[in-house]
């Protein structure tokens, strides 16, 4: 008998520890925080690329750092949006909206997590650094998230805070923010995120209207107007790829053609989801955007020529 009520009370234990971890991964949005990182990452390794620069000790700290960061941005973009999330019908088992969770207690993790993250990177990384990890913040924080509710724009100012996270990589090799790489990395990650973003708006449009979010894609049925912006900035960013190794150092010419190749991918794809305005086209747009920033990272890590700062 004991022994039976001590199995069940470990089952409930392991079930409740379960739940835990699994609220606090969703409070955190720890895909996406997995993907700021590895765009921090990207930076520091192209930042470094045939320097005596590179540090394992820089890097990891810079990878802890930002982790916290991007994990206490997500914390208290939730603690923002409960209400909208629990309107929505895929938001709306998250920890806050669901009352999972105290919202007292989240907002002490997210300040902690951001705090500690930002101090870190200080310490340990460099304070330029730090520096853009706190403008990220800022900006995902008290521009694109208020924006949401009040002006369409707001993808814009949410592809800004999104270009960023490269950019602390680059800082932590130690290179200039007032420089072309800078420039390219910003510009790669602000026009990847139109098409991606433009794509899975479309497809949950009736979700962000029930949220009463102000986004491009809401009662475009056609997806026609989706299209065309998912479209414009997938051929910038193929320009942008194709030009870049001839108007720099930084990158091998060579480099033009991985760029154009899986630029104009993203181009077709678009184009294929304004000639027919279906689901399966934005889907397919919306998992090939996925794909393609890992291997234009590769790509252009491999092509990248670092010019010394």
């Amino acid at each position: 008998m004991a022994e039976g009520q001590a199995t069940e009370g470990q089952s409930e234990a392991t079930g409740i520890l379960r739940q835990l971890q699994g609220d606090l991964f969703a409070l955190t949005k720890a895909r996406l925080s997995v993907l700021v990182v590895l765009t921090a990452c990207f930076g520091y390794f192209i930042a470094t690329k045939g320097l005596d620069t590179f540090s394992w000790a820089t890097f990891l700290h810079m990878v802890f750092g930002t982790t916290l960061a991007a994990a206490g941005a997500s914390v208290f973009n939730q603690l923002m949006e409960v209400d909208s999330d629990r309107r929505m019908l895929r938001t709306s088992d998250r920890p806050l909206p669901s009352n999972r969770m105290p919202k007292p207690a989240a907002f002490i993790l997210g300040w902690l997590l951001c705090a500690f993250g930002l101090i870190h990177l200080g310490v340990k990384v460099n304070t330029s650094a730090s520096a853009m990890a706190g403008a990220t913040l800022l900006t995902y924080l008290f521009v694109y998230t208020p924006m949401k509710r009040v002006s369409t724009s707001n993808t814009i100012a949410g592809a800004v805070s999104g270009a960023l996270p490269p950019i602390i990589g680059w800082l932590a090799g130690g290179q200039s923010i007032l420089s072309a790489g800078a420039a390219f990395l910003f510009g790669l990650l602000f026009l990847w995120q139109m098409p991606h973003f433009a794509a899975i708006n479309w497809m949950y449009r009736e979700e962000y209207m029930r949220g009463g979010f102000k986004m491009w894609s809401n009662e475009d049925e056609s997806g026609k107007k989706t299209a065309c912006i998912a479209l414009f900035y997938a051929t910038v960013l193929t320009a942008l790829s194709i030009a870049f190794p001839f108007i720099t150092s930084h990158l091998s010419w060579w480099g033009a053609i991985g760029g154009g190749i899986l630029g104009g991918l993203m181009v077709v794809l678009s184009l294929r989801f304004l000639q027919s305005g279906k689901r399966g086209d934005a889907r397919r747009l919306f998992f090939y955007t996925l794909l393609y920033l890992p291997l234009m990272m590769i790509a252009s890590y491999l092509a990248w020529r670092t010019v010394a700062p």
